[in-house]
């Protein structure tokens, strides 16, 4: 393997794995911050218990989240110098915002609320959540603006004589259709994910440690049931739109997602396609039409295939190939809908059983292990699937991936810092587990009589 390939292996790890805290992130804030309004409008404690609980567990996680995202940042310097320095007057624009905004309210009302029990007010305390859950939606819309502009490259003007991209309009970076159509895609992702990880906690409290508070651990179960249902909806619905978006804007990413070789009207929606070690089609389930109507909403629908697409590139753009690895893009698309889907199965489920007062039953235990890992398998493949089919181009028909890459790095050098980034990450895995873990199996409790009702828990001030 050589430096670039190596390159795109090194930053696809490091992005995966850090996108595993994001979307708890962005959702915990807001299901602890709905937790302390219920606290603090009814009074009841059970409501106060939720908070500190899962609160503790948001904290790990964000952290957490802070740590791996760094990481990323460097890499745009170390590893894709070339492509840094063709987008960086339009690229560093969101993220600087997102810094300089968005973490900045996460971060510094995120301590007012870690310190400020018995301190601050409890409106103002309870202020101080939520404006760190707002500050979260922030932090991921610049991102996803800075992502969007290399799907959809919009504001800008070639230098042709410095060859990079150049801002022209930064309200157009930031209102490109495509941050439109993904921002609430992701996010209710994440509310799935959310969701997910609330319910497979307070279920496992619910069959492992039942007891005194397991009326409290029932609320937090039918709240994560309900975000992860309502998260899961709103993915369909975002979701239906953005693939609209998506056969306008890249089409080329529509039809290697169904390994869809000639453009065609009344175009199948493929379930399942094997093929053997040739690339040849051996066998495949389709419904007909299917396609067509999800892609345009007409069943008689025209989607572009990729041999056509293929030849339209090659004459606006030169020789070379322009579609994506196909069994890649078409897996990871089946992959992420599948996850999803189980995932609300799931949901469903747990809340069947917990009707009238019932617990679940047999395997209700390994579902709920299982339950948050299926929305985060769902979000990484959703992620393979929009970066990968983008391929060739780092910018979309502006830059090759090939062209970005920094000139000066070995693959010795790559190699080496993407093994020790993996076992570096593979440490704070560990780290995260057993944290969580051991929150998780704690006991759930408020102050001791006289002391005050707000105290913070000692894991909090860590």
């Amino acid at each position: 393997m050589d430096a670039l390939d190596l390159a795109r292996w090194q930053f696809g790890i490091t992005t995966v794995y850090h996108f595993l805290f994001v979307p708890i992130t962005i959702s915990l804030a807001f299901i602890v911050a709905g937790f302390q309004t219920a606290w603090f409008r009814s009074g009841n404690d059970k409501y106060l218990k939720l908070t500190r609980f899962y609160g503790e567990l948001f904290l790990i996680n964000f952290a957490m989240g802070v740590v791996t995202g760094i990481v990323q940042e460097f890499q745009f310097g170390m590893n894709w110098s070339d492509y840094s320095r063709f987008v960086g007057d339009v690229f560093g624009a969101p993220l600087a915002i997102e810094g300089l905004l968005a973490f900045f309210l996460e971060s510094t009302f995120l301590g007012m609320w870690i310190f400020g029990w018995d301190k601050l007010p409890k409106a103002v305390h309870l202020a101080s959540i939520w404006i760190t859950a707002v500050g979260t939606l922030l932090s991921a819309y610049f991102i996803l603006a800075a992502n969007a502009w290399m799907q959809q490259p919009v504001g800008y003007a070639i230098n042709t004589v410095s060859h990079r991209a150049e801002l022209k309009d930064i309200v157009a970076v930031l209102t490109n259709p495509t941050v439109l159509f993904a921002f609430p895609h992701v996010i209710a992702g994440a509310f799935m994910t959310g969701g997910a990880f609330v319910l497979g906690v307070a279920v496992w409290r619910l069959l492992r440690r039942s007891g005194a508070d397991s009326d409290t651990f029932r609320t937090a179960a039918k709240v994560g049931a309900w975000t992860l249902l309502a998260g899961g909806v709103l993915v369909l619905a975002t979701g239906d739109q953005l693939g609209q978006h998506i056969a306008v804007a890249q089409p080329m990413k529509l039809a290697a997602a169904e390994d869809l070789h000639t453009t065609q009207t009344q175009a199948p929606f493929s379930i399942i396609t094997l093929w053997d070690l040739n690339g040849n089609e051996i066998f495949s389930l389709k419904v007909p039409d299917m396609l067509s109507l999800l892609a345009t909403h007409d069943p008689n629908g025209t989607v572009q295939g990729i041999d056509n697409l293929q030849a339209q590139f090659e004459a606006q753009y030169g020789p070379g190939d322009y579609s994506p690895i196909v069994p890649v893009t078409f897996w990871s698309f089946r992959f992420m809908i599948g996850a999803g889907g189980l995932a609300g199965l799931a949901a469903l489920w747990f809340l069947w059983r917990m009707r009238k007062g019932g617990l679940p039953g047999r395997g209700g235990v390994a579902i709920a292990v299982v339950l948050p890992l299926l929305p985060l398998a769902a979000n990484s493949f959703a992620w393979i699937f929009t970066e990968m089919g983008r391929q060739p181009w780092l910018v979309y028909g502006q830059l090759l991936t090939s062209a970005g890459v920094s000139p000066n790095v070995s693959a010795f050098e790559v190699g080496l810092t993407m093994v020790l980034f993996t076992l570096l990450y593979g440490g704070l895995a560990v780290v995260e587990v057993v944290l969580l873990t051991r929150r998780i199996r704690g006991p759930l409790e408020l102050p001791e009589a006289g002391a005050s009702a707000t105290a913070l828990p000692a894991p909090f001030a860590y």
